[in-house]
């Protein structure tokens, strides 16, 4: 659990213009008008002195036959194009020297596309090359245009078309600008070629100046029809202090990023715009998988997603038809890096062999439910071991012919070198197995896991007894409660319940409200049988909560009648009938919680709201602004994974759909619960522990606040973090903002402020709890919470899933029947067999194993991680911003040096 003192490691993680007047009002010393400086022809350098072809150091000499003759040809072209130019500099020129470090365009994961090396080469030959503009923050004298330099060709290019594997590739490169040009604020890049590529990064070495770094990390398409990429320097500007050399820049590279709701989007397009959630439904393929749009409406409100402009469907206009997941756009920088996709890929590949064998058993022997909880042991790897692979689908080596054994005997040995055989594929030990494998089974564990567990977002104080819903009772009945004084007496220690209550003993997870309404549609499904429940716990002497009651409750059956609630108690006894029951009635808790969790706390709260956020950052802050600089590592790869989420996960069929309880009201269930509680300045850490009643305020405690409950890890260590981003953030805004007045003058930053509320939770806008950006201490609190969501609250809830709900008895996402009632012959049945009852009840093998591939690939971390306190060493060229980097990242080290606990900066 993420913020546990059980320390387990969690993470979460964290753009050309034409030289010339009439261009963007650019004017080039260099080529177009001099004032009075003498003219120089500008040499267009080689890629590497030493070698004819501009070899990049880091090229091979191998290569194929069209390899070379490219390579002979480019070699040619590059000396004839250096020996007619000559080199004329000196006086007031200065050559600048460039690095300029690309990725060519990827076929698959780490291979590169070998076909569109030999058609970029095609066109470097004939001329379409890739080239750099340097724009000076200064302006001409007597235009008051940007200074820009010619525009200087890549060199080398076709010299290392022998790759095969995608790799970082530099290309020196020299610019000869005047000595007054200054450090070039912004590089403008054009690509003549047909195909991508990934600019790396570039940097500038310059005389009597430090190196210059630009914001790169982009891919570049072809800009024929384009005046090219603008890539700003790594350095940050409030719109009012822009150089009056980039100010133009400046805001054509938002208007680059804006969308106006027309037109569908292209893989090569950079833009964000605003859309509904109006893809889950798939009504042309099957008029039953029809899905209500979420946002836009008064009952299903939801935050925006990134507009993909498909056309709609013919089933009904108001719906985007899906023509496949490759159409699910985004903003190609907003795809994981080369890195991230083959770590993702490699996880799903083993993730899904882990399941293999278990659902081909299913298959083939027609049972659907497991045999046995021994039986869901046996998915897993022993204690201290992996032994994940392929080898067990593999045939028996006795049924093939010894003349057609070697290729087997090949493929064997190349998966399964350790020798073994008939190794079972087989999951990693969740953590919950790891001490005690019946810890699952316990109370306690139970009752600890709604502090320290999945979903530690759900729990609050009990403030009245009984409890009471919230529901209008002219439709559910009754508000009261079933759960009296009668059933939690005996067990309060020897208080009454007022005394508990007055002492903030009483607590409780509460989906009553949230689930009563979808009950009856949900248990109408197939296979869906499901109670809205609460559990009521107790806060002992020795400070850990105990498991008071459990209330399973139908609604009625007309508008207004009684509600059917059943109300389960921990036994006195646990012989096998007693104990399967009340583990029946916790399986039902829990698969409320594992469906909260998803859902609501998981993607609604986290991934759908960042997504809003991520689209108004990039429309209305450009990324010379400070706060886009301090946001951008927060939302790495979240479009990504929620464009997978919408594809894969909760779309209708999807894997929410297909394997947990409420099936098609899934993402209905989260739309109504963003409508009832989601709320700003409710997602602020210190704000929501106070609502829930989990802390009060305390001026005089270290973070403000008191928590009720001390043991409390999630709020603990949560407010350690929290109070060491807030310092940041405040040391951060001080930085760039004297005083209110400079907050509130800042104009992309109110326009930011006022789209993501306005338009990215445009259902929402007139919610209570939106602060105004009037002020730095409202600009604080804003940044504190907008990071704590995307970083520290989501891996609080991300990362401890396959290690909670990995093994599926204790989490399970789907629940089939109802509990029996004595006298019937479902109750009978229960009697004959407890075991089998329960594991008829709970998920079946292939949603169990499904689920499990899912939380295990989620869980799981790559191998370039951005943490909380790391930045790349130029990640801003402000050395104000380096102290307080290295002074926040000491305090989150300090805060966790005796865990080995990680948290990243995004929702991925």
């Amino acid at each position: 659990m993420l913020l546990s003192k059980a320390g387990v490691a969690l993470t979460s993680a964290a753009s050309g213009l034409q030289a010339g007047e009439g261009r963007n009002g650019l004017v080039g010393r260099d080529g177009v008008r001099e004032s009075g400086v003498k003219r120089v022809k500008v040499v267009q350098v080689r890629a590497n002195a030493g070698d004819g072809a501009g070899r990049s150091s880091s090229s091979s000499s191998s290569g194929s036959a069209a390899t070379s003759i490219f390579n002979r040809v480019g070699s040619f072209l590059n000396r004839d194009r250096v020996e007619q130019q000559g080199a004329e500099v000196g006086g007031d020129k200065v050559v600048y020297k460039g690095t300029f470090t690309i990725m060519k365009k990827l076929a698959m994961l780490d291979l590169m596309d070998r076909g569109a090396d030999l058609q970029d080469d095609a066109t470097e030959l004939m001329g379409k090359r890739v080239t750099v503009q340097l724009v000076s923050t200064e302006v001409d004298r007597d235009t008051g245009k940007a200074l820009v330099s010619r525009e200087t060709a890549v060199e080398g290019w076709v010299a290392v078309n022998d790759k095969l594997a995608a790799q970082d590739i530099s290309f020196p490169m020299d610019f000869v600008v005047p000595k007054g040009f200054g450090v070039p604020g912004a590089i403008i890049v054009k690509n003549q070629h047909p195909n991508e590529f990934l600019l790396v990064s570039f940097s500038l070495a310059i005389p009597d100046a430090d190196e210059a770094h630009y914001l790169t990390n982009s891919w570049v398409y072809n800009t024929a029809n384009t005046e090219g990429r603008i890539f700003f320097q790594n350095k940050a500007y409030l719109p009012g202090d822009t150089p009056d050399g980039m100010k133009e820049l400046r805001e054509k590279e938002l208007q680059d990023h804006r969308g106006d709701g027309t037109g569908e989007r292209k893989a090569s397009d950079r833009i964000y715009d605003y859309d509904v959630y109006n893809d889950l439904g798939k009504p042309d393929e099957d008029p039953a998988l029809e899905r209500p749009n979420l946002g836009g409406n008064a009952e299903y409100p939801y935050p925006r997603r990134c507009r993909t402009g498909r056309p709609p469907s013919k089933f009904n206009p108001a719906y985007e038809s899906r023509k496949g997941i490759a159409t699910f756009y985004i903003p190609r920088d907003e795809c994981f890096e080369r890195a991230k996709m083959s770590d993702f890929k490699a996880d799903g590949m083993r993730s899904k062999g882990h399941a293999l064998t278990s659902k081909v058993k299913s298959l083939l022997t027609k049972k659907k439910d497991f045999e046995s909880i021994a039986a869901i042991k046996e998915l897993y790897a022993p204690k201290g071991k992996d032994l994940g692979g392929m080898n067990n689908v593999l045939p028996e080596m006795s049924d093939i012919p010894k003349s057609e054994q070697q290729p087997l005997i090949f493929l064997e040995e190349l998966i399964n070198p350790d020798g073994e055989r008939n190794t079972p594929l087989k999951y990693p030990l969740p953590m919950i197995l790891h001490v005690d494998e019946n810890a699952w089974q316990t109370n306690e564990q139970f009752a600890r896991e709604f502090l320290a567990g999945l979903n530690p977002v759900m729990i609050s104080l009990v403030k009245e007894f009984p409890l009471k819903s919230a529901l209008d009772p002219k439709e559910f009945g009754d508000p009261t409660s079933a759960i009296t004084a009668h059933h939690i007496e005996g067990a309060l220690e020897g208080f009454s319940v007022e005394e508990a209550l007055s002492k903030k003993k009483l607590f409780v997870a509460d989906y009553h409200d949230a689930y009563l309404p979808f009950v009856e549609r949900i248990n109408a499904q197939k296979d869906a049988k499901t109670y809205a429940t609460r559990a009521l716990f107790f806060l002992s002497s020795d400070e850990t909560l105990k498991v008071l009651a459990l209330e399973l409750v139908l609604p009625p059956t007309s508008p207004g009648g009684e509600k059917i609630s059943k109300v389960f108690t921990p036994p006195k006894d646990y012989s096998a009938a007693k104990m399967y029951l009340w583990q029946c009635a916790r399986a039902h808790v829990a698969n409320n919680d594992i469906v909260a969790h998803q859902v609501f706390s998981h993607f609604s709260k986290c991934h759908a709201v960042t997504e809003a956020l991520i689209i108004a950052t990039n429309r209305q802050l450009s990324k010379l602004h400070p706060i886009h600089h301090l946001m951008a590592p927060h939302f790495k790869s979240t479009l990504e994974i929620n464009r997978g989420a919408r594809a894969r996960l909760i779309p209708a069929g999807g894997v929410i759909e297909a394997s947990f309880t409420p099936r098609a009201y899934s993402m209905r269930m989260a739309a109504a619960n963003y409508r009832d509680t989601w709320t700003f300045d409710s997602q602020a850490l210190p704000n929501d522990l106070i609502a829930r009643g989990m802390a009060v305020p305390d001026p005089s405690a270290k973070h403000g606040v008191k928590l009720v409950v001390e043991d409390y890890p999630y709020a603990a260590d949560g407010l350690e973090l929290w109070s060491a981003i807030k310092s940041w953030n405040i040391d951060y805004v001080d930085i760039y903002y004297q005083d209110d007045a400079a907050v509130q003058n800042d104009v992309e930053l109110q326009k930011w402020w006022s789209e993501f509320r306005y338009v990215g939770h445009a259902d929402k806008k007139d919610a209570p709890g939106w602060p105004d950006v009037k002020s730095k201490e409202n600009l604080v609190e804003v940044l504190t919470s907008s990071q704590w969501i995307c970083s520290c609250q989501h891996a609080a809830i991300n990362f401890g899933q396959y290690a909670y709900a990995g093994f599926m008895p204790h989490h399970p996402t789907s629940t089939r029947r109802l509990i029996p009632d004595e006298g019937t012959k479902e109750w009978e049945e229960f009697q004959r067999n407890p075991e089998k009852f329960y594991l008829s009840t709970i998920s079946d093998v292939n949603s169990a194993t499904t689920t499990m591939s899912v939380y295990e690939v989620l869980s799981s971390h790559a191998a370039n991680e951005i943490y909380i306190g790391d930045r790349a060493a130029n990640w801003a060229e402000d050395k104000r911003v380096y102290f307080i980097t290295s002074f926040v990242s000491r305090m989150v080290v300090s805060v966790f040096s005796n865990y080995t606990l990680q948290i990243n900066l995004v929702c991925n």
